[in-house]
């Protein structure tokens, strides 16, 4: 393993509502390698992108990280004014976010969307040479230097996905968190993004955090997978041996459930049951009531994670 980018270490998200308080992140542990691109997967709800958000500090209110740390090169986060802060996103830890048009401001061009965040980090640059940057920057992501003057609408959904890796990219950040890139995008558009995503990443050693639900994804991007169940990190291994052999039953529960045209039945396997209700969480562990292979031991207490492996860990009573 290269050198640690991002060490979060029993980070804990809370959601104070009327009903009572929602745990969205429950003591979760996870280190990110340089280079590396880390596949988060989960059901809805199971805390992928709250886990995002609170590594930059943009949970929205009542949201509240309660316990932990994010130690990101050597610094905690959570100790960072407001304002040290602001300048690490963007120029540091950037963030590529599931729908594009509404992140993107339709009252401002391309080149505006680009020559604000690289000025906004570097003041000292000068309007055309940021200008310049922009314009080298959307043309290696395919897109002509003429449409920079274009503004959102104008582009097409994959062309708005691109420029959002291209304000990802600007300021060559150390760490990018992609939530849910290609929610938005067709089958072919989705395509020809993760084969640029991927070329991008070997191209310019990217450290990648890649939030997604879709399988298919992760098998495509990843070098490594945390899988995530009602808050929890329920296992995480190298992307050969997760889809190999899986083995927290939740895990085979999300692999089985994807479509696979070599199948021979004629139905889908689907997981009985649905998540649990995070304000009063089942005891024990938060699977068992929809695990096929529960037993007393996983009713009554909670299993930690354990290393099973090089590298590889789990939180099941099976192991």
């Amino acid at each position: 393993m290269s050198e640690p980018v991002l060490q979060i270490r029993n980070l804990s998200v809370d959601y104070p509502t009327r009903a009572g308080v929602v745990r969205a992140v429950d003591d979760v542990s996870l280190t990110v390698y340089r280079g590396e691109v880390l596949g988060l997967v989960g059901e809805s709800g199971c805390g992928k992108s709250t886990l995002g958000m609170a590594i930059l500090r943009l949970l929205r209110p009542p949201g509240k990280i309660v316990a932990g740390e994010i130690v990101f090169n050597g610094r905690n986060l959570l100790e960072l004014d407001d304002e040290t802060m602001r300048h690490l996103r963007g120029a540091h830890i950037s963030m590529i976010f599931q729908d594009p048009m509404t992140c993107l401001n339709p009252l401002q061009r391309i080149s505006d969307h680009v020559i604000e965040t690289i000025r906004t980090h570097r003041p000292e640059m000068g309007k055309q040479e940021a200008r310049k940057r922009a314009t080298e920057l959307i043309d290696r992501l395919g897109i002509m230097a003429e449409r920079l003057d274009d503004y959102p609408h104008q582009l097409s959904g994959g062309m708005r996905q691109r420029v959002m890796i291209g304000l990802a990219l600007a300021l060559n950040a150390d760490l990018i968190i992609a939530d849910e890139p290609t929610t938005s995008l067709d089958v072919i558009v989705e395509a020809q993004f993760l084969d640029l995503l991927r070329d991008l990443q070997r191209q310019f050693n990217l450290t990648i955090i890649l939030i997604t639900h879709n399988i298919g994804v992760v098998a495509e991007l990843s070098d490594r997978v945390a899988v995530m169940y009602a808050g929890k990190l329920v296992e995480l291994a190298d992307v050969h041996s997760l889809f190999d052999d899986p083995l927290h039953p939740y895990t085979r529960g999300l692999l089985n459930s994807v479509p696979n045209i070599s199948l021979t039945e004629d139905h889908l396997q689907i997981m009985d049951g649905s998540p649990p209700d995070l304000i009063s969480p089942p005891p024990g562990c938060r699977f068992h009531p929809r695990c096929p292979y529960a037993k007393q031991e996983c009713s009554r207490r909670e299993p930690a994670m354990k290393n099973v492996g090089k590298d590889r860990l789990v939180a099941c009573w099976l192991y």
